[in-house]
């Protein structure tokens, strides 16, 4: 375990190697789960603030599960998330010409339509945060999918990527650059004493 400020890592965000491989996994995250992507309460009105803009990205069956669940909805077990269809895809994933499921909102951000980029839970993946019930600590976890995240395992191990520097944009925007800094640091300390 890794502890940075009041922010406790597993190991394996350092140890273990991980790169996205879209073409194999075909934006598997984006349609796997027990529920849509988990969202903090500031990312509800992130989400209200945007959703005009990312609306014309949407097909018309999201559109319609928007209509009928709202743009976000509260789960017993996992908190406010986006609204999926069916149990499956996200409302607001879209297939691209090669049926890789990417995020609308990010496609939005990209295109320079609006400049909030996606959910921090998607953005970090497969990384999951959660808080201790006291809301003063929060636990960083790697938890990539078994059969889903297969290939992006293979591809890190490959091109020698640890997660950590996959996700450093993720991580600068979620916990801030000194933060990891302070990571990497550590990531360096440990490879040196192997």
């Amino acid at each position: 375990m890794i502890a940075i400020d009041n922010v406790l890592l597993s190991d394996e965000i350092v140890k273990a190697q991980f790169v996205c491989d879209l073409a194999k996994c075909k934006g598997a995250c984006c349609v796997d789960g027990d529920a849509g992507a988990p969202l903090d309460k500031n990312e509800l009105k992130e989400i209200d603030k945007v959703f005009e803009k990312v609306l014309p990205y949407l097909n018309e069956e999201s559109k319609d599960e928007i209509n009928r669940q709202g743009r976000y909805v509260y789960d017993k077990e996992f908190g406010w998330v986006t609204p999926t269809i069916n149990s499956k895809i996200c409302v607001y994933g879209i297939k691209d010409k090669q049926g890789i499921v990417k995020c609308g909102i990010e496609q939005a951000y990209l295109d320079g339509k609006i400049k909030w980029k996606k959910p921090m839970s998607c953005h970090l993946f497969p990384v999951i945060v959660t808080k201790s019930k006291d809301g003063v600590t929060e636990f960083a976890n790697y938890e990539p999918r078994e059969d889903n995240c297969k290939a992006a395992c293979a591809l890190g191990k490959k091109l020698k990527v640890p997660v950590y520097q996959f996700l450093q944009e993720p991580l600068v925007r979620k916990f801030g650059r000194s933060f990891y800094d302070a990571l990497d640091a550590t990531a360096q300390h440990l490879n040196e004493k192997k």
